[in-house]
This record gives C-alpha cells, sequence and structure tokens, in this order.
C-alpha cells in the first residue's frame, strides 16, 4: 500500500511540474544586445570629415578676437592671463595679413555607401567649405571632391579617390519600429569613432523641414552630423542630422535623415550634381481639427491650400485657394507637410491626378508637374488700410464691394473687403480691415448684398468656415454667428 502510495505522489508532482509555467514565460528576459561585434564590424567604415575656408587674416589691433576690449582688459587684471595683443601679453602673430589663409571651418562625419570611395554626409557639414578632408580609421587621410548637396534635405554625397574600401549595408527605414535598439558612430566635438545606443522614440516626425525625420534617444552631438544610424543588423537606417537642444548640447532628442529618403536623393546628386524635385505651385496651411469640421471633414486630413500662384500648374489644374488636397499621384494626403514630399518625388512633366475637398464635396482633378527650377512668380504683400466702424451683423463687420482693380491684384473673382471691425467672432479671430472675405461657408461671396443676406440666414450654433483673403494667403476662420 505505502509503495502505491508513492507511486501516486510521485505521478501527482510529475504532473505539477508539467503543468507549471516556466519562469521565463511568466517573466520573459529581455536581454540588452551586446554591441560590440556591430562595432567592430560597422567602425571601418565610418570616417571623419574636416573642412577648411579661406579667410583674411587682419592685423590686430589688440585684445581676444571676438572678445570686447574691456571684457579682456577684466581677464588680464584679476586673472593674469596674457592677452595676445594687450600690453605686457604676448605678439599675435600675424602671417601675410590681408591676404586669403586656409582655416579650419568644422568637422563632422560620413560614412562609406560603396567601396571605391563614395561617401554619405550631411549637406551641412560641407556647404561652404574651401577643401574637405575625410579620414578614416587607421588614420589615412584624403582629399574629398563634393559631388553634390542638397539642402533642402541635408544631404550631400562626397568622393575620395581610393579603392576597396569597407562599406555599409544600407537597411529600410520604412521597417524602423518605435522602440527598437539604434546605434550611432561619429565624431562628436571631433572625437572620432565614438559609439551611443539607444531606442527609436518616434517615426515620421516633422520639424518643418522637407523630409519626417527618425527621432532617437541616441547621444548626438555636433560632429556627429553626417553619421550613421545603425540597427542592431550592422545597417544603415538613418543619417544623424539634428539636435533639439536649448543649450546648443545634447539633451535627449535626436533625429535621423530615414536612409530610403537620403539614397533618392544621392542618387541624383551623383548622377546630375543636384536635386531635381517636381512642384505645382501652391501655399500650404495647417489643417487643425476646427477647420477640419467646419468643412464638413470629420477630422484633421489632407492639405489645407492656402494660395495658388498665378499661372503656375495648380492654377492651371483648377485648384482653388481653400481647397483640401486629399490625395496626390494615387497617394493619400494625411497632412499638409505629406504634399510637398510627394510632389517632390514626382518627375517633372508628369500628369498626376489628384482630388480635392470643395465646398463640402470631392472632386478630380489633374495637374502637370513642373521643375522647381522653374521661373515662380513673385509674392505680393500689401499693407491693409485700417478702419473703424460698428457692424450688427452675425459676423461682426462692415464690408465694402471690391474693385475691379483689387480682384486682379489678388487673383480673385469676387468677395467683400473688411472695412471695420464690431464686437464680434470675426475680430475675436484675428480679422482686421483689408481683409477680403471671399466665400462663406459654401457659397461664394459676389457683393454686400449678397453676404449680408447670406449672414442673416446663418445658424447661430453651428461654426461655419469663412474664407479670408490676405495679401497672397488665403485663410480658414471657423466662427460661430452671434
Amino acid at each position: 500500500m505505502k509503495k502505491y502510495l508513492i507511486a501516486l505522489l510521485a505521478i501527482l508532482s510529475l504532473g505539477q511540474i508539467a503543468f507549471i509555467p516556466s519562469a521565463s514565460a511568466q517573466n520573459p528576459r529581455v536581454s540588452i544586445p551586446d554591441f560590440a561585434d556591430l562595432v567592430e564590424r560597422a567602425s571601418p567604415a565610418v570616417v571623419n570629415i574636416r573642412t577648411t575656408e579661406k579667410v583674411v587674416q587682419q592685423q590686430a589691433q589688440g585684445g581676444i578676437p571676438g572678445m570686447p576690449e574691456d571684457q579682456a582688459e577684466f581677464f588680464r587684471r584679476f586673472f593674469g592671463v596674457p592677452i595676445p595683443g594687450m600690453p605686457g601679453g604676448p605678439k599675435q602673430a600675424q602671417p601675410n595679413p590681408g591676404k586669403p589663409q586656409e582655416a579650419d571651418r568644422g568637422v563632422g562625419s560620413g560614412f562609406i555607401i560603396e567601396s571605391n570611395g563614395l561617401i554619405l554626409t550631411n549637406a551641412h557639414v560641407v556647404e561652404g567649405a574651401t577643401t574637405i578632408y575625410v579620414t578614416l580609421t587607421d588614420k589615412r587621410e584624403f582629399k574629398a571632391k563634393l559631388l553634390g548637396m542638397d539642402k533642402r534635405t541635408d544631404v550631400a554625397v562626397v568622393k575620395i579617390e581610393a579603392r576597396d574600401l569597407p562599406k555599409l549595408p544600407l537597411g529600410d527605414s520604412s521597417r524602423v519600429r518605435v522602440g527598437e535598439w539604434v546605434l550611432a558612430i561619429g565624431s562628436p566635438f571631433g572625437l572620432e569613432n565614438t559609439v551611443t545606443a539607444g531606442i527609436v522614440s518616434a517615426k515620421s516626425r516633422d520639424t518643418g523641414d522637407y523630409l519626417p525625420f527618425i527621432q532617437t534617444d541616441v547621444a548626438v552631438n555636433p560632429g556627429n552630423s553626417g553619421g550613421p544610424l545603425l540597427n542592431t543588423a550592422g545597417q544603415v537606417i538613418g543619417i544623424n542630422s539634428q539636435i533639439f537642444s536649448r543649450s546648443g548640447g545634447y539633451m535627449g532628442i535626436s533625429f535621423a535623415i530615414p536612409i530610403d529618403e537620403a539614397m533618392r536623393v544621392a542618387d541624383q546628386l551623383r548622377t546630375n550634381g543636384k536635386m531635381t524635385r517636381g512642384r505645382i505651385g501652391v501655399a500650404l496651411g495647417e489643417m487643425t481639427k476646427e477647420v477640419a469640421e467646419s468643412l464638413g471633414l470629420g477630422k484633421p486630413r489632407g492639405a489645407y491650400v492656402r494660395n495658388v500662384e498665378p499661372g503656375g500648374p495648380a492654377a492651371a489644374g483648377g485648384i482653388e485657394a481653400g481647397d483640401v488636397i486629399l490625395s496626390f499621384n494615387g497617394r493619400d494626403i494625411a497632412r499638409s507637410t505629406d504634399l510637398p514630399r510627394v510632389v517632390g518625388e514626382t518627375k517633372p512633366g508628369t500628369s498626376a491626378p489628384l482630388q480635392v475637398w470643395r465646398k463640402g464635396a470631392t472632386r478630380d482633378l489633374t495637374v502637370t508637374v513642373a521643375d522647381t527650377d522653374s521661373t515662380q512668380a513673385a509674392n505680393k504683400k500689401s499693407d491693409a488700410p485700417a478702419a473703424n466702424a460698428n457692424s450688427a451683423n452675425a459676423l461682426g463687420v462692415a464690408v465694402s464691394d471690391l474693385s475691379d482693380a483689387k480682384k486682379k491684384d489678388l487673383n480673385i473673382k469676387g468677395g467683400v473687403e473688411v472695412t471695420g471691425l464690431g464686437e464680434g467672432p470675426l475680430a475675436r479671430a484675428g480679422i482686421r480691415p483689408g481683409d477680403v472675405i471671399i466665400r462663406v461657408a459654401d457659397a461664394d461671396i459676389t457683393g454686400v448684398k449678397q453676404f449680408e443676406a447670406l449672414v442673416k440666414g446663418l445658424d447661430a450654433n453651428k461654426a461655419v468656415p469663412v474664407f479670408i483673403r490676405r495679401a497672397d494667403s488665403t485663410l480658414v476662420v471657423p466662427v460661430r454667428p452671434k
């Protein structure tokens, strides 16, 4: 009997063990990656870039260059600091004063993408340089040739005369995931081959520039610019380009140009020496939640057109100020900053279909994309005359009919000019005398009588979009009639 009990207990124990979740299942261990092997493979393909420029040396007049004389005298008297050019201080050598001399301009980073010496870096690293020096990890130094740079995307391609160089493999920046580990290699403050690591903090971060950036918390400082951002497979997913800083140093946020975008630019630079982009001739404004709701879009989406260049591709294609571009050439436009990128990638001469939202409905149009180098109309600017008046209408404005000359000047077909503001929603929204009201909701404004009749019929419980023409821009102001 005792033997049977022992056997039964053994079976039960085995069953319990079989059904107890393992420690790894309950508390999965996440290990921090070891970057040592990755760094060993990648470092030889990361280069230091030093630039120089021609400067004219001036004869010293005393004091420290860049320091006011009273401050220099303070240092000399109270700290005993010998000041070149000051009494008792060492004489400042001035070789060939008045003649151009080569002086150090700055340092940055880059990385080799082809074994024949083709290197990617930032445009701001090499812009304005007289001479570009590239130093490899084996201490060899080369003079580099600038093949091309694009300031709008901050991408540059340089070439050194060398063969069989180590190169970095390129990854796919569209597959980058927020939270994944990444690594930066560069020359912060001139300290060559410095390695820092972190994670991807955000993707498609708009900073007001042409490209959507990869945001990371990798420590990046002056001198890291142009260096690679690598994933754990050792592939380049971005070019370190910017930092967010109030002090000039790293503060926990850095930005990298996605490598897919950078290579599109680099391919043109190495072939043509410049970047060719498409353009359609529109100025864009921010699409806010209030504007979207007042236009009947529901949620903010698309690119709001605040101005159309007279005689430009958009005007020829039927785009009007106040339109919202929802798609372009088969690609959805989620926000205004998407449109310049999509249009820029479109080959000039392409007839691109697009969809706009206008007066509560979608319209399909076609625009022929032009080259950014083509002549652009100059922006017109005018100062609106000030006026004071009271108005009892629901929008709180006094208006007058437009002259034909002003219609032609503003490139509009109709509207009424604001001549005075009372206590009303448009005044609170920042409208000022001289502005022109061209549309209210879905109704184009043709004159004062039609405008006043339209305003009287507005629903006081519902916000309506009022389209305002100011100089060369069209603003959408959602207001609720009083």
